[in-house]
């Protein structure tokens, strides 16, 4: 890892021109926080993409440090390694917490707005082709949009536990969260919403494994535990505002709204695909990755084994190094 942060280079894209959003407002003095690790080569082929998720930044040795550097598949003296923090976050790039509104109300925005940010920065790093695209969840979610946006931008895509389209079920969770932001103060609004997204990060075998109380106590339980504790951890490190304009972005998701359908808009992809699900992943079950990987030409599907439930996509590193190696080196 020591050579992975050596590597590192965090900087800041100003835009200067107002950008305007899939809704029709607009933003002024947009600014995008990012990280690369390496250098692009000669003929720039070497570019890789890491699109992070929900609460994720623009380093992804923080949050998914096993891909990268010693023990990982990605090397940074090999490869040009570029994660930008999203639009909406509190890690960087503006998002509903920045000073300079004015008072107005932060606009909402898209996974088609976020992806335009990234799309503005490659323009800025000048890259005209990416290597390899890969992000998990709502990562996943603005790599889907971009590959169906430039069908030919990517050589290969790796989307992991994520969907072509948000879920009722998964807008449903969301909304549970938001109502928590909207009638608990903020503080512990955020621990709430928390704590009702780690039921769909996570699996009743995961509980039942991790958190299960052997003695015959009656209250006090280590469940309860974990849900405050995840609680307090989430909101000492993230913002109430933050997380409930990105969950609005991810409802949002669908590479169809501008399409004929979602699988048209999928079928549209040039690139090689590596489609990867959780097998205990409830919040975005296995059929959503079979249904993009059916419908992108020539795509792989893997499912990996884990008890971690959709967080698996952030743990089961052991397992994605091999996957990828075997599909990228192929």
């Amino acid at each position: 890892m020591q050579a992975t942060l050596q590597h590192l280079s965090e900087n800041i894209l100003e835009i200067e021109e107002p950008v305007t959003l899939e809704g029709g407002e607009s933003l002024s003095d947009v600014t995008v926080h990012y990280t690369t690790f390496g250098n692009l080569n000669h003929n720039g082929t070497n570019v890789v993409w890491i699109f992070h998720a929900l609460t994720g930044n623009s380093n992804p040795t923080d949050w998914w440090p096993g891909l990268f550097g010693e023990n990982g598949y990605f090397d940074p003296d090999r490869d040009f390694i570029v994660c930008a923090n999203m639009l909406g976050s509190c890690y960087g790039t503006t998002g509903p917490d920045d000073n300079g509104l004015n008072g107005r109300r932060f606009p909402f925005f898209t996974i088609r707005d976020i992806v335009s940010m990234h799309q503005r920065l490659r323009d800025h790093l000048g890259i005209r082709k990416i290597k390899v695209g890969i992000g998990g969840s709502m990562g996943g979610q603005q790599l889907l949009e971009w590959a169906v946006q430039e069908p030919n931008l990517f050589g290969s895509i790796i989307p992991i536990a994520t969907n072509a389209v948000h879920s009722p079920w998964g807008i449903a969770f969301n909304e549970a969260q938001r109502m928590a932001l909207d009638n608990i103060d903020k503080g512990k609004g955020l621990e709430a919403a928390r704590a009702i997204a780690m039921l769909s990060y996570r699996s009743y075998h995961t509980f039942d494994q991790t958190q299960k109380d052997e003695d015959e106590r009656w209250d006090q339980f280590s469940a309860s535990s974990y849900q405050r504790y995840q609680g307090e951890k989430l909101r000492k490190r993230f913002n109430s505002r933050t997380y409930y304009y990105l969950s609005k972005a991810m409802d949002s998701h669908n590479i169809g709204r501008h399409a004929v359908s979602v699988t048209e808009a999928l079928s549209r992809i040039n690139s090689r695909a590596l489609v990867i699900g959780i097998s205990t992943d409830i919040l975005f079950p296995n059929h959503e990755q079979q249904l993009i990987a059916d419908h992108i030409s020539g795509a792989q599907l893997k499912i990996i084994d884990s008890d971690y439930g959709h967080d698996g996509f952030l743990i089961e590193t052991d397992q994605l190094n091999p996957l990828i190696k075997s599909f990228i080196d192929d």
